[in-house]
């Protein structure tokens, strides 16, 4: 059997520009929107591309077992693809999951293990990878996934993020802001659009409390952004600038968005936002800017949207606006 690692299922989600939320600005900035995978996420990218390239290689073959550590929304993408092709999918979740993805990854079939015991650094990534070694020294025919050492990982978004925004741009791109987590995203986005924009500045988007770059931990709430450690596959070489957004601009994030655009996306995508909020007082009229909105913000009613049902934040006030 031959298996492809892009095709009809995942990828080419619009890139759309914002020019409600950034009027008066001079700044274009346009958003891929990952949120419409199938999934929901942008995770489906890797998920997939893992998957298929495993089966393909003969590594993986059905009836064996995929086992990884999740805040969400891989777990989600992940158990939908294993049940497309008869793999069995364990999921380690911790009490930061958001009950609707905690349900679509029983809903797609996988096993869902949560673990409750917060690590030594304040989160629960540590007691997740915990689990997750337990349960593959136990099973012969599980494989670990393992999201942020797998260069697979960052490998689906060179060929199919980064492709595509390059595709669809069609002209220079003077910034790239991506918040991150795994990093895949990131590392696979900026080297593939490098290669045609040497020049292009890459900022990273980090949560406050995240150790990715060595800060000192903190606890965080918005699940999809940040980590307790650093991911193996980050190339911190293609990082010029590092943006650590709290929890509360997160949300004034996404309110801005949905006020102005219409669009109601999850935490790492108003943590986009609010970074870009704090580059665009040193930007040239003209510069344009690029970022993803990688989950959609349904999922996130009780942690982001709950406090403002109408989703109307003070826009100016956040935006630090007189």
């Amino acid at each position: 059997m031959r298996f492809s690692s892009f095709g009809a299922i995942g990828g080419d989600t619009p890139l759309v520009g914002l020019p409600r939320l950034f009027a008066g600005t001079g700044i274009d900035v346009q958003a891929k929107l990952e949120f419409m995978n199938p999934t929901g996420s942008v995770k489906d990218r890797p998920a997939r591309h893992i998957l298929l390239s495993w089966l393909a290689s003969g590594r993986l073959h059905p009836g064996m077992r995929l086992v990884e550590s999740t805040s969400g929304n891989f777990g989600v993408a992940l158990a939908m693809y294993c049940g497309l092709y008869d793999i069995r999918c364990t999921l380690v979740v911790d009490p930061l999951v958001s009950k609707m993805n905690h349900a679509l990854m029983q809903h797609y079939g996988a096993d869902v293990v949560q673990v409750n015991e917060v690590d030594d650094q304040g989160g629960y990534l540590h007691t997740r990878l915990a689990m997750v070694h337990k349960i593959v020294r136990h099973d012969p025919e599980a494989l670990w996934v393992n999201q942020y050492a797998n260069d697979l990982n960052w490998e689906s978004h060179y060929y199919g993020t980064g492709a595509e925004i390059l595709r669809d741009v069609g002209g220079p791109i003077d910034y790239l802001v991506v918040g991150l987590s795994t990093a895949g995203t990131i590392t696979g986005t900026a080297r593939r659009l490098r290669e045609e924009h040497p020049d292009m500045r890459v900022v990273a988007v980090d949560a406050a409390g995240s150790m990715i770059f060595g800060g000192p931990p903190a606890p965080r709430r918005i699940p999809g952004i940040g980590a307790s450690r650093r991911p193996e596959i980050l190339d911190e070489s293609l990082i010029d600038e590092v943006i650590y957004v709290t929890d509360e601009e997160a949300i004034d994030g996404c309110h801005q968005l949905l006020s102005s655009e219409g669009i109601m996306a999850g935490g790492s995508s108003g943590s986009a936002i609010h970074a870009i909020w704090r580059l665009i007082p040193r930007l040239s009229s003209g510069t344009r800017v690029v970022t993803l909105f990688p989950d959609r913000g349904e999922r996130y009613l009780g942690v982001i949207y709950g406090d403002r049902p109408n989703g109307k934040g003070d826009i100016r006030r956040a935006r630090g606006v007189d």
